[in-house]
């Protein structure tokens, strides 16, 4: 027995340090280092010398400072280019009404309904400065209708022309086109525009007559006016977005010796030296078609 037990004390101190002396597994952490990179613009003016330009001082664009002028720069080779865009081109359409006293002997509302619609150039002329040239043409509707055929009106009866031949009349109101050309002065202010203008424009009103054929009064002609009328307007435009506008002008002009004319007869129903005032407040929305 005593061999027994010593046998296995010695085996127990040879085997324990053999076991104690084995590699263990261990757990390995690996950690990564993350640098997270973020991007800043930065937005400043563009001090730049534009090509064909001489100049001692160099041209700073500042975006901000530019408000609504709006220019285009090319990146050449030889340097930056900056083209600024002075035409603008563009249309016109709108509604309107007009005030006659032309109207008022025949009707008991004066103010015609009416609707128009132009084309328009413009040009910047002095910093916040700006010219346009503009036509236009209008339609106005008939507030009164005198037809003899109809009823009695002040204006029934014969006329005779310088050379005696009979004019019997028919029909008269005051339905017309008018063609006009204006000239504005403009000043941009934020968003903004006000304007003073000239003009000049055509009314064409149509009186209608039986005249004679073979010495038979049996023909239907009609007398139009032609005269140009020179007057003035102002008002102001709001710019809603870049391409459109709305606009809301005044104009007042003076029909001078107004007469209605037909080439075949020389007759003039109305005295000489008479005047007739217009007045009109038009309301349209404008488009910038093209700009350069």
């Amino acid at each position: 027995m005593a061999v027994k037990k010593l046998i296995l004390i010695i085996s127990f101190l040879i085997l324990y340090p053999l076991n104690a002396q084995r590699k263990k597994t261990d757990t390995l952490y690996v950690y990564e280092k993350v640098i997270v990179y973020d991007t800043i613009y930065l937005e400043k003016a563009l001090k730049v010398e534009p090509v064909g330009i001489h100049s001692k001082h160099s041209v700073i664009i500042d975006p901000i400072a530019a408000d609504n002028k709006y220019i285009t720069i090319t990146d050449t080779t030889n340097g930056i280019i900056i083209k600024t865009l002075k035409f603008d081109f563009g249309a016109e359409a709108g509604i309107g009404l007009k005030n006659s006293s032309w109207a008022k002997e025949s009707s008991e509302n004066p103010q015609q309904t009416g609707f128009n619609a132009g084309v328009w150039i413009s040009r910047s002329v002095y910093k916040r400065f700006s010219v346009m040239l503009s036509a236009h043409v209008y339609y106005w509707n008939s507030t009164f209708n005198l037809d003899a055929n109809k009823a009695e009106t002040w204006l029934d009866g014969y006329y005779f022309t310088e050379d005696k031949q009979p004019l019997l009349f028919q029909k008269f109101n005051d339905k017309h086109l008018e063609y006009a050309l204006q000239l504005k002065l403009f000043y941009e202010w934020k968003k903004f525009r006000p304007f003073i203008g000239i003009l000049a424009n055509q009314n064409v009103y149509k009186m209608q007559f039986m005249v004679p054929e073979n010495n038979v009064l049996n023909k239907l002609d009609d007398f139009k006016s032609k005269e140009i009328n020179f007057g003035y307007s102002f008002g102001i435009q709001y710019r809603i977005m870049r391409k459109f506008l709305l606009s809301l002008e005044y104009q007042e002009y003076k029909m001078r010796n107004i007469s209605l004319k037909n080439s075949t007869f020389n007759f003039d129903i109305f005295k000489t030296n008479n005047t007739f005032a217009e007045r009109k407040i038009n309301l349209g929305i404008s488009y910038t078609i093209s700009s350069w």
